[in-house]
């Protein structure tokens, strides 16, 4: 798996974009640590560690499905999640 990293990211928008992901999306601390952020305990647990002044500081992150690597990666450049038009 590819990792990139996230920096600045609103934590309630990640958080829905975390439920939205098909794969695995792991995040990796400085410290070593891995949380997969699919489980909801992990999540709270793994983005407490980064949390400073509401936002996500610094992460490495890696997914599993192409298409939620993509998801992520745009929310990481535009702080967004796109909306799909139907």
């Amino acid at each position: 798996m590819k990792t990139f990293y996230l920096d600045n990211i609103d934590i309630a928008t990640l958080m829905k974009a975390l439920d939205e992901c098909k794969g695995s999306v792991i995040l990796y601390t400085d410290e070593g640590d891995r949380f997969n952020l699919k489980s909801k305990l992990s999540q709270i647990t793994g983005i407490m560690k980064l949390i400073e002044g509401g936002v996500l500081c610094h992460a490495k992150i890696a997914c599993s499905d192409p298409d939620d690597e993509a998801m992520l990666f745009r929310l990481n450049l535009f702080g967004k999640i796109e909306e799909e038009n139907n």
